[in-house]
């Protein structure tokens, strides 16, 4: 069954089927649809902070017990291992800060700016895909899940 994602406004849904096409196109290890998706991916406005939701609920049902910097690190490499193999503009990283981000624990230095749109729409599905392959459930899942939290913040804020 397939999500359609009408219930969400323009925006929302946007990110919600770019996503969705970014991250079965990296399941697929399908260049010319991840590029696509990504492109589109990166028009989108706050894509990264829904996806970053989305990486943190990946690794906390993965990591109950929490992680700890091995955990971190075996996460990092098996991403970039996997997507190395068929996307050769995987850049370790953009995915570290992107783990680091999500984790709530980025604090971006006097020399280092994060990464851009563009770069996340690139690394974040990548990421997701991989985090999926421990969970087994569908992405549709943490994507709704993500869009909840969202959703929350902003109306307490």
């Amino acid at each position: 069954m397939t999500t359609t994602w009408r219930h969400l406004p323009a925006p929302a849904r946007e990110i919600a089927v770019t996503a969705t096409d970014a991250v079965d196109a990296a399941r697929a290890r399908d260049v010319e649809a991840y590029r696509s998706a990504v492109e589109r991916l990166a028009t989108a406005d706050r894509a990264g902070l829904v996806l970053g939701g989305v990486v943190r609920l990946l690794l906390e049902e993965g990591h109950p017990d929490g992680l700890d910097g091995d955990d971190v690190r075996q996460v990092l490499e098996r991403c970039v291992r996997g997507a190395a193999t068929w996307w050769t503009d995987v850049d370790p990283h953009v995915l570290l800060v992107l783990l680091a981000g999500a984790l709530g624990v980025y604090d971006p230095g006097d020399d280092d700016a994060p990464p851009d749109p563009a770069a996340v729409a690139r690394h974040a599905p990548l990421l997701v895909a991989d985090l999926l392959t421990v969970t087994g459930r569908p992405f549709a899942d943490y994507l709704t899940a993500a869009f909840g939290e969202v959703a929350r913040t902003e109306l307490h804020d």
